[in-house]
């Protein structure tokens, strides 16, 4: 789907907030400080469904080090605007964690409470390492203390879409991401 200027789902009105163009360099830069990271290894990154499947993609694509990929699908959201804070576990892993170096990759953190989650639940598999990449971090949202290694844009708390971010499951196929006009 090409960049439009502005989207609109039901009665919503959203706008451009993180270009394409902006989405590409940010997730090169992120890869090759992750490949400079793990030179060396083979890490296997874990993509939370369904939202960063298109960061997942486009990340692994400039690596420069081999990796393997498997998915987890948790939901907090179902299709509210606002986290219900409720972790429903979807669906599980399909790797063994054990001993490895794990790299989730997520789309958005907001409260923290999914990644939080994940944090407990892959440590208690034991991975040699686990880190957290996250394309988007909302400023003043997080409910737990936490930090994530690795972040695509820190941006204000405000509703988006886009490039994997959906609202009741629609504009996740677009090359930009917006946020909700006011």
């Amino acid at each position: 789907m090409k960049t439009e200027k502005t989207l609109t789902i039901d009665d919503l009105e959203f706008e451009v907030l993180i270009s394409e163009e902006q989405l590409k360099q940010r997730t090169a830069d992120l890869a090759a400080e992750l490949s400079k990271e793990y030179a060396g290894k083979a890490p296997i990154f874990v993509g939370v469904l369904n939202g960063a499947v298109l960061f997942l993609t486009d990340l692994i694509k400039e690596l420069s080090i081999d990796c393997e990929i498997d998915f987890i699908k948790i939901s907090s959201y179902g299709n509210e605007r606002v986290s219900s804070g409720q972790i429903t576990m979807i669906k599980d892993f399909s790797a063994d964690l054990h001993g490895r170096d794990v790299i989730v990759v997520e789309d958005i953190v907001d409260s923290g409470l999914s990644v939080q989650y994940l944090m407990r639940r892959i440590k208690s598999m034991k991975p040699a390492s686990l880190k957290f990449v996250s394309l988007l971090m909302k400023k003043g949202t997080l409910k737990v203390d936490l930090d994530i290694d690795y972040v695509g844009f820190t941006i204000d708390d405000k509703f988006v879409v886009g490039y994997g971010l959906d609202y009741k499951q629609l504009k996740r196929n677009t090359c930009a991401i917006y946020q909700l006009k006011e």
